[in-house]
């Protein structure tokens, strides 16, 4: 039986190359923000790849060339955002997305070119590896807009960066570029725009021949490592999150980002 890689969405191109299934997030008029049916087309992508034995790795780029993903589609952040449920269901489906990326069995891969920006930042960092251009420009905008990040997005961060550096992208949501970025931890490797496809080659020809068994077991050890511990605190992370998105403040950030001004914060 052949299994079909087809996305649900025009939004998101989907297609087996090899033993690579490549998962590239197609926007390019709102630089690859990211939907709600963007969202909702990676999880099925990824389950049907876990079972096939053709796939050794996943890629996800960015269409066009100016950004890898942007954040949100601002088109649907005041519908899908602004109420309670809606809040509920739009994380939901955001940590569907990256705990499916995360917890993919097989070696991930984020080939960045351009703007990586929130969302764009969490699906690279849920990924095992990070490539990117030269070119491009990471950020963490959430201080700006009020919002609550969930656990398990800023743990990823935690893990790969150190508490500090990410205090620093979280604390003034100020942009950097790929040299800072791979000098902080948050990149694997980083070359000029017009090598990024030889260097994207390079590690899908290595992990494409190399023991699939050796990656899962090298890739499942090391999640056991980076557990957290027993001691955490889970319904309290949740409960101040919740408190974000309840807020004046975050109703301000919406409002500020939509009406593209600079938001006027109380820690109400």
């Amino acid at each position: 039986m052949t299994i079909d890689y087809q996305s649900p969405t025009e939004r998101v191109q989907s297609w087996l190359d090899g033993a690579v299934l490549h998962i590239r997030f197609n926007n390019v008029a709102r630089h690859n923000a990211l939907s709600v049916d963007m969202w909702e087309a990676v999880p099925p992508l990824l389950t049907r790849a876990e079972t096939d034995e053709r796939v050794r790795l996943v890629v996800f780029s960015g269409a066009g060339e100016k950004a890898f993903v942007s954040g949100a589609d601002i088109s649907q952040f005041e519908d899908m955002r602004a109420a309670r449920e809606a809040v509920t269901r739009y994380e939901q489906m955001a940590e569907n997305a990256l705990m499916g990326i995360l917890n993919f069995s097989k070696p991930t891969l984020a080939c960045i070119r351009g703007f990586c920006i929130g969302g764009g930042v969490n699906v690279a960092i849920s990924c095992d590896l990070r490539l990117a251009s030269t070119d491009s420009v990471f950020s963490i905008p959430a201080a700006r807009l009020g919002l609550g990040y969930r656990y398990s997005a800023m743990k990823n961060l935690v893990d790969l960066v150190g508490p500090g550096a990410a205090k620093d992208l979280f604390f003034t949501g100020r942009k950097i570029d790929a040299a800072e970025a791979k000098e902080m931890g948050l990149l694997t490797r980083v070359c000029e725009p017009d090598q990024l496809p030889t260097l994207l080659a390079e590690y899908t020809g290595a992990i494409s021949v190399n023991a699939p068994l050796t990656m899962l077991t090298a890739k499942a050890i090391t999640a056991e490592i980076l557990k957290p511990s027993p001691q955490l605190d889970m319904e309290q992370c949740q409960k101040l999150i919740r408190a974000c998105f309840d807020s004046a403040d975050y109703a301000e950030g919406r409002k500020a980002f939509m009406e593209k001004r600079k938001p006027v914060f109380t820690g109400k």
